[in-house]
């Protein structure tokens, strides 16, 4: 079966949308009841991802007796959680510059290796509680497949060199042992880092629900929150929801690229879309030609950037952007892929692995992340309001939402501890600018960056001035 309007490969009962494949692997989890009416708490999380999972996982460790509510409009996983391209990586979202402003250049080397550290957190962690994952920690690939991308990934392994990055943490392959680890078309030179691991995203989703739960948070789903209301006077801070008031000492907004559909706050995160596509199985016989025996991840140096994985059933999955926002910054909670993103996508896929040309593509969606607009994330507490959020990964959620729950729950808990000092703490960013100028201005930005791609697939030996001129519009 091929599709009528891309002519790429589906197999017979190829699926776009609704949910991810990772869903369709395990099917969806059963709902829990909703919110049933008015209710008072210490700690109140609005969003049921892996940012609202992780806070109310580690407040309960550290009191039990906390009374905890999480809020889902939806089910817990149901956004972002469910839907990545399963990088449990130690990258951290935007410019180290901007966080070492903060509170020093050592404040951010210190947060770059809190982050190779929650990669093992999150790995004993699911151990610990018996959350199946397919977890592997095989590391991570960067390849470059033209000269302008092998002159980016040297300068910035030479820039990571001065970040708190050693020879362990990143170095350039030679060739014979990047061919070994997997048989990437076109490579020119790659970077391996050990500090990433894959996972079967909605099974570390479903497996941390379940045991917050466990533990006696009520997770309340089918739950729309509609608004953040500050402490006023003797009124504690209060999530006002469609089915009744829940004030709690402090409310957490951990709702990453679903933070538009709160009132007021349509301009504080962009919400981008990322859309992924999964293969049939792929036999044996293609896998001696690929390698990856190692399941490293894998992912390129073009700015509209692809990442891949090895799934533990043996497809590769492969993700990017496709229509990266919508007008008025709305979201599309069906999760359909358009076609011409799936035909880029194959594109990728069998540019960079032709052995897997053969191969039918099984499932297609799309999922949306939230984007600060100086593209940093961000963890923050006040407790003069009792409001609190953390957010803005831009597409590097897996690990650090881990780390914004340790975190969140230090600050909630009055702790002044190392993660407390980390310079993403308590970071003001600016809104994104009003419509039609946020639409014009991320559309423009991707076409760009669509440009200086071609241009250095092309004949480009440096960093295509099209990107330039993108990063400079948009902040990054």
């Amino acid at each position: 079966m091929c599709s009528v309007t891309t002519g790429i490969p589906l197999t017979e009962d190829f699926a776009n949308g609704g949910v991810s494949f990772w869903y369709r692997q395990i099917g969806l989890p059963a709902r829990r009841p909703p919110l049933p009416g008015p209710r008072d708490y210490d700690v109140a999380i609005v969003g049921g991802g892996y940012t609202g999972l992780w806070t109310a996982y580690y407040l309960k460790q550290a009191d039990p007796g906390l009374r905890i509510a999480i809020l889902e409009k939806e089910f817990a996983g149901f956004g972002a959680s469910g839907r990545n391209g399963g990088w449990l990586s130690a990258e951290f979202a935007g410019s180290r510059k901007r966080h070492a402003r903060t509170r020093g250049r050592q404040a951010m080397i210190d947060l770059q290796h809190a982050m190779f550290r929650s990669v093992d957190e999150v790995i004993a962690v699911a151990r610990d509680e018996g959350i199946h994952a397919d977890i592997h920690k095989g590391g991570l690939l960067h390849v470059a497949t033209n000269p302008a991308q092998r002159r980016r990934l040297r300068a910035e392994l030479a820039e990571l060199r001065g970040w708190g990055y050693g020879a362990a943490d990143m170095r350039l392959l030679g060739r014979d042992e990047q061919s070994e680890r997997v048989q990437a078309a076109g490579t020119l030179e790659a970077a391996y880092s050990p500090h990433c691991a894959r996972i079967q995203p909605a099974k570390l989703a479903v497996g941390l629900a379940a045991v917050v739960a466990r533990l006696g948070v009520d997770v309340y789903e089918n739950t729309t929150v509609t608004e953040l209301r500050p402490r006023s006077g003797a009124a504690k801070a209060t999530a006002v929801t469609t089915r009744g008031a829940v004030t709690a000492d402090y409310v957490i907004r951990a709702t990453e690229g679903f933070t538009a559909g709160l009132a007021g706050q349509r301009r504080q995160w962009l919400p981008m879309n990322s859309s992924m596509i999964v293969t049939e199985p792929l036999p044996a016989e293609v896998w001696k030609h690929l390698g990856w025996a190692g399941n490293e991840l894998v992912g390129d140096q073009a700015h509209a950037y692809i990442y891949a994985q090895r799934t533990a059933d043996d497809r590769i999955a492969i993700g990017g952007r496709g229509v990266p926002y919508r007008f008025g910054s709305r979201t599309d909670i069906r999760g359909a892929t358009q076609p011409q993103t799936v035909a880029l996508l194959w594109r990728m896929l069998i540019k960079l692995f032709p052995a897997a040309a053969d191969a039918r593509v099984q499932h297609a969606w799309c999922g949306v992340l939230g984007v600060p607009r100086d593209w940093c994330s961000t963890v923050h507490l006040d407790h003069a309001s009792g409001l609190g959020w953390a957010g803005g990964y831009v597409g590097s959620g897996v690990t650090t939402t881990n780390l914004a729950g340790r975190t969140l729950r230090d600050l909630v808990l009055r702790r002044d501890t190392e993660l407390t000092r980390l310079p993403w703490v308590g970071r003001q960013v600016r809104q994104w600018e009003p419509e039609p100028l946020r639409w014009a201005g991320v559309q423009l930005i991707y076409a760009l960056f669509r440009a200086a791609d071609r241009h250095e697939n092309e004949r480009g030996t440096t960093t295509s001035v099209y990107a330039r001129l993108a990063n400079l519009i948009s902040g990054r």
